[in-house]
């Protein structure tokens, strides 16, 4: 007789009944989200060439290089150690380009902006690895009086790091706001009057605005700058009119005085200091001002920082206040010392992305200890700030352009925009905490049967108009196609919203609980008796005691004439006058 094999048994007949509980496999399900390519080889990567060499011979050169040849199979092992990079979280929320990106200071929220020329609002805490979708849709330029809604592209977003229930938006018309976390506009920047032209007189930008940033030391201060050549400094709570205009004079022949302001930055050290303000401009210059003024003239100024006429993308500073990283249009990156602000320390080549992507940014690491680039190829950089130099090439989207990066200093992750309209979350399992990490430990969400229809392909969704809600609460309707891949709009077909926060409340009717009968109906329904009643009938019933006793025209009664109609036979009939013959 055959052996008795009690583990299989155990295995066909479980120990209870009822609604069993499946326990996910945490490890394996991270492990789906490992990337393959974590890095490509430094030299074939699109490798930057340092303009300004660090000193030292040639030979010592060619040696580095001979080094880094033979040792670049075994640094791409260690930098998924270093770098949380390991792992990757794919957000498709978009249907064009991501061009701006902010996380709020303790990881929770991510906002993307693109130039489909909305927002979206993403909670990581109520995510899953089956629904990585955004809760809100808002579109940050939509005008509270006017029934059309203009659109336009996202040029920048970002939250206050001293106070993340407030966001700057700042679409591509004159009037930047100010939003809450949930996307209700709390403040609105007026538009300058474009007819002065001392622009220290308007109350607002009278043009385009391109960037913007949060003061970091003063928690109602943000600063803007378009392309009127001036840099605003606003109250967040309030915007009729700004608190100081900074104007950029332009020295380039034939600018009149006038260029466009690119690129802002505005930070502070972290051990303590005065803030620093700094500005990019078309013509090429690179100005800088004291954070808390006086800003009558820059305190810093370079002429030709970057090529004329180029647009310089990225720009920002160091966590200690010494360093300003640029990005130019001219395809170069340079380092600059905010003590010795004259020539750059270190410049390399880089090929720009900002003539198609005028938001293409550069960044450093929370620590500063590296700088975050994306590159045309659809690649993302990771550089060394002393020489500029890749530490590591990893591909995020091949050939597809990476506009924005975002290093969070709280999540330890790198999340990354591009013109596919992709946001993707890299991570390490070991290094990052919350965020993606979190997203991909919690067990996928059961779907209702009734859910069919729209989840067995996500990326096609539901066809049928859908609504968008506007950041003045206003929705508007838009194509099929915006609804397919917008599942977190609208309901579904078994009438259940699509937002995984709401729960569903079904529809309570008389009759949605048991068919009743006609007593029950003429007992609890006030009035349906007269359902099948006609109308007409039942007001001419009322005709002859209404005018009997009329109640609303008594006190007339007395006063009017009694109206006199000509008697007509029913064989006689008038018609209508003829005219007389004109002599």
């Amino acid at each position: 007789m055959d052996e008795f094999d009690e583990d299989a048994f155990n295995k066909f007949f479980p120990s209870s009944f009822g609604k069993q509980s499946k326990s996910v496999d945490v490890d394996s399900q991270i492990d789906r989200s490992k990337r393959v390519d974590i890095s490509v080889a430094k030299l074939e990567s699109n490798k930057p060439t340092t303009a300004t060499e660090p000193t030292g011979s040639g030979d010592e050169k060619k040696d580095s290089n001979d080094d880094s040849d033979n040792d670049s199979s075994d640094d791409s092992d260690d930098d998924d150690d270093e770098f949380p990079v390991s792992h990757e979280l794919v957000l498709k929320s978009h249907e064009r380009a991501v061009t701006s990106m902010t996380v709020d200071p303790s990881g929770a929220r991510l906002i993307t902006g693109s130039t489909d020329c909305t927002l979206k609002l993403h909670d990581f805490a109520s995510m899953t690895p089956s629904t990585l979708r955004a809760f809100k849709s808002v579109d940050p330029s939509a005008q509270k009086s006017s029934a059309a809604q203009d659109t336009h592209p996202v040029n920048f977003v970002a939250f206050n790091a001293l106070s993340p229930s407030h966001v700057l938006a700042i679409p591509a018309t004159s009037k930047p706001r100010i939003l809450s976390r949930d996307g209700e506009v709390l403040t609105e920047f007026v538009k300058g009057d474009p007819y002065l032209r001392d622009l220290h007189l308007t109350k607002g930008h009278v043009s385009e605005v391109t960037c913007g940033a949060w003061s970091p030391s003063n928690l109602n201060l943000c600063a803007t700058a378009g392309t009127d050549s001036t840099i605003r400094i606003w109250d967040a709570n309030s915007g009729r009119s700004q608190k100081e205009v900074i104007v950029h004079k332009s020295r380039a022949a034939g600018s009149a005085g006038r260029t466009k302001i690119t690129a802002i930055a505005w930070g502070s050290p972290k051990q303590g200091g005065a803030d620093i303000l700094v500005g990019a401009a078309l013509d090429g210059s690179l100005a800088m001002w004291g954070g808390n003024g006086p800003y009558t003239r820059p305190s810093g100024e370079i002429k030709d920082a970057h090529a004329r006429d180029t647009w310089t993308s990225g720009l920002d500073i160091s966590s200690d206040g010494r360093l300003v990283i640029t990005r130019g249009g001219d395809d170069t990156i340079k380092l600059w010392d905010t003590r010795k602000f004259k020539t750059p320390v270190t410049t390399v080549t880089h090929a720009s992305t900002s003539s198609r992507y005028p938001t293409s940014n550069i960044q450093f690491s929370p620590s500063s200890a590296n700088v975050i680039t994306g590159s045309e190829t659809g690649h993302l950089h990771i550089l060394n700030p002393a020489t500029l130099r890749p530490e590591l090439v990893t591909p995020v989207t091949p050939g597809s352009p990476l506009i924005t990066v975002l290093w969070h200093e709280k999540l330890n992750q790198i999340l990354t925009g591009s013109a596919n309209a992709e946001t993707h979350v890299l991570y390490n399992p070991t290094m990052s905490t919350k965020g993606a990490a979190t997203v991909m430990s919690k067990a996928p969400k059961l779907r209702h049967v009734d859910d069919v229809i729209m989840t067995t392909d996500l990326s096609q969704g539901l066809s049928g108009d859908s609504v968008v809600v506007g950041s003045n609460g206003v929705p508007h309707y838009s194509s099929s196609t915006w609804s397919s891949r917008h599942p977190e709009v609208g309901l579904t077909a078994s009438g259940r919203s699509r937002d995984p926060r709401r729960p569903y409340q079904p529809a309570q009717t008389p009759f949605s609980k048991t068919n009743p009968d006609d007593k029950h109906i003429r007992d609890n329904i006030p009035l349906s008796s007269r359902l099948d009643e006609d109308p007409r009938e039942a007001l001419l019933k009322y005709a002859e005691k209404a005018e009997k006793d009329p109640i609303y025209t008594r006190a007339y009664k007395e006063t009017q004439p009694t109206a006199i109609f000509a008697e007509l036979s029913d064989e006689e009939e008038k018609g209508p006058e003829k005219k007389k013959p004109r002599r």
